[in-house]
């Protein structure tokens, strides 16, 4: 028996909300800030506003292509807070 795309081996069902999503995150390394996607960083950018509208704008391209795109900023702590999602949020981005 073939497992169906979807399905874990322990037969429990994937979390389909982050299958085929690309997710963007900023956030900062020293005096710089990076923008990760997928194990690769790109940057360095000279502070997290400019990073953010880069991985923005970067995220609204795919999506207008037809990919399910989130960029998220970590915060003070070192959590990732939602930040922009195409589809949902206003492009161009205003902060």
């Amino acid at each position: 028996m073939t497992r169906s795309r979807g399905y874990r081996s322990t037969g429990a069902r994937a979390d389909f909300s982050t299958v085929d999503r690309i997710e963007y995150v900023v956030r900062p390394r020293g005096d710089i800030w990076l923008i990760e996607r997928d194990g690769d960083e790109y940057g360095p950018y000279k502070n997290g506003r400019e990073a953010l509208f880069f991985a923005i704008d970067a995220a609204h391209k795919f999506g207008e292509l037809g990919r399910r795109t989130h960029v998220r900023q970590m915060d003070q702590a070192g959590q990732p807070l939602s930040a922009w999602t195409y589809g949902t949020d206003p492009y161009p981005p205003f902060f």
